[in-house]
């Protein structure tokens, strides 16, 4: 049960990168290419599962 509670969490990953991206645009503590740098990498889906499936537990 514990496990599908886990995957349903990682489901929510698209609406964290548009909170991510929504963030970045308003800040002006960083440049351009932090910016850009983070918008790109928080687009990689694949991490929560991976971390998931292979038995790390975050909650």
């Amino acid at each position: 049960m514990k496990k599908i509670i886990e995957l349903l969490l990682c489901i929510l990953h698209p609406v964290a990168v548009v909170l991510i991206w929504i963030n970045l645009l308003f800040r002006t503590d960083i440049g351009l290419l932090a910016k850009l740098t983070w918008a790109v990498a928080s687009i990689v889906p694949f991490v929560p599962f991976v971390y998931v499936l292979t038995g790390n537990d975050f909650i």
